[in-house]
């Protein structure tokens, strides 16, 4: 099953008609995806790649019974796209825009608590590459052909790692269930261990692999739970091992400012906690077979 989108679940795009939001949303259909229509404030009527475009989330779910949608929205006014996911009773949100001030981060997260878990929203990034299941469903920006159905789980940090695993386990003949992109800015929607515990009901999932990298205690956070609740196999590669202490690399999120936030120590708690270590992006492949 997958364990976020499938072939049969509703999808919206916010900022539908942007150019962005147009290029993906057809990438997306291609896939297979049920996208159902989109939003783009004062556009309400009319038709976009033959699909109704709606003034609000609100409407759109009302119309269409979306169950998910995929935020192309410039920085200024992603955050509040995603509360008006939140409040339209969107159950997942994928926010791919980079660069949304983290005060704004902060509004989004406080927002989402306000409600009660059972209808709470999973939001994936932003700034991340959204999720694919293989052969199902395509909620991101994913190049769609590199991703291969099989029993690996995915989740990172970086979207361009994933990309690369994911091909490499392709090139020999094992496949992904879905792939999940958490983001790399420091106040992100969900985290590594929330889709561990997906993962770890997901009866076609048999391995886990972790992208992480330096910054923040995501990663330790998820060994622990690994090492806890997981009964399947959890691989991890942390990139950053040569970043100098006190410099954003790339991600926003990707700087060290604590103790247990290098790679080398992300990588030996890794370790402690029981978790395989793949040491070079180029092994992502080899160590998974290994232990599959």
């Amino acid at each position: 099953m997958s364990i976020i989108v499938s072939e049969e679940t509703p999808v919206i795009v916010q900022g539908f008609t942007g150019r962005m939001g147009t290029f993906h949303a057809e990438e997306m259909i291609a896939y297979g995806t049920n996208v159902v229509g989109g939003i783009a404030p004062g556009k309400s009527g009319s038709d976009h790649l033959g699909l109704p475009v709606f003034d609000t989330v609100r409407d759109a779910v009302s119309d269409t019974g979306a169950e998910a949608s995929i935020v192309f929205v410039p920085p200024p006014f992603a955050a509040d796209a995603i509360m008006e996911a939140v409040d339209s009773g969107i159950s997942h949100c994928v926010c791919i825009t980079d660069g949304i001030p983290a005060q704004d981060m902060m509004k989004v997260k406080r927002y989402m608590r306000t409600k009660r878990v059972e209808k709470r929203m999973t939001l994936m990034g932003p700034n991340c590459a959204g999720v694919i299941s293989p052969g199902k469903a395509l909620l991101g920006i994913m190049p769609g052909h590199i991703y291969a159905q099989g029993p690996v789980g995915i989740i990172g940090r970086s979207g361009t790692l994933g990309y690369e695993a994911a091909s490499q386990l392709k090139a020999i003949g094992i496949g992904v269930s879905t792939s999940v992109g958490i983001g790399g800015d420091p106040i992100n929607g969900s985290s590594f261990t929330d889709h561990l515990k997906a993962f770890e009901q997901d009866p076609e999932t048999s391995l886990v692999c972790i992208i992480g990298e330096i910054g923040g205690p995501q990663e330790a956070h998820a060994a622990a739970f690994a090492r806890d609740h997981m009964h399947k196999k959890v691989v991890a590669y942390i990139a950053g091992l040569s970043a100098p202490k006190g410099r954003t690399m790339g991600h926003a999120g990707a700087i060290v400012t604590g103790a247990g936030e290098s790679a080398a120590e992300k990588i030996e708690i890794m370790r402690d906690h029981g978790v395989t270590v793949v040491e070079r992006p180029s092994d992502f492949g080899a160590v998974i077979a290994k232990l599959l």
